[in-house]
């Protein structure tokens, strides 16, 4: 079990991660070596999930998500399989997190009274570039 938070623990059989060839920079290394790690949970499957933190992760990482289910994450800062490996966990464990705190609700406010004579002055000007925008008259 990995351990999220104090709540939440998610199964390492929920977890697949491959190593790949690394890009970029690295001579020999980056050529003969397959470093980077490719970290995929199954994000729906997932049993230790609580219903409301998968749907915010779903939204949170719609990106990173494919149409399996699986949430990707690559990991290929470092120049060592185990310090790529760690840093995906990481970077999993960092996103659920982020999901398992619940947003603040939105309490409705009414707009200043500075806000809304800023509003309609800025109407007024815009009105008033359009209006010289109209023909002129010949004289």
């Amino acid at each position: 079990m990995i351990r999220i938070t104090p709540q939440i623990a998610i199964d390492e059989k929920d977890v697949l991660i491959e190593f790949v060839r690394s890009s970029g920079p690295g001579g020999q290394n980056v050529n003969k070596v397959s470093t980077a790690a490719q970290l995929r949970f199954d994000l729906l499957r997932c049993r230790n999930l609580p219903p409301a933190v998968r749907e915010r992760l779903l939204q949170q990482c719609a990106g990173r998500i494919s149409r399996e289910g699986l949430l990707l994450i690559d990991a290929r800062r470092h120049r060592s399989q185990k310090l790529n490996r760690q840093d995906a966990l990481d970077c999993l464990a960092e996103l659920i997190r982020r999901a398992a705190v619940a947003p603040r609700p939105r309490t409705k406010t009414a707009p200043t009274a500075a806000s809304r004579l800023r509003r309609l002055e800025s109407k007024r000007r815009r009105s008033r570039i359009k209006e010289l925008r109209g023909p002129t008259e010949a004289g």
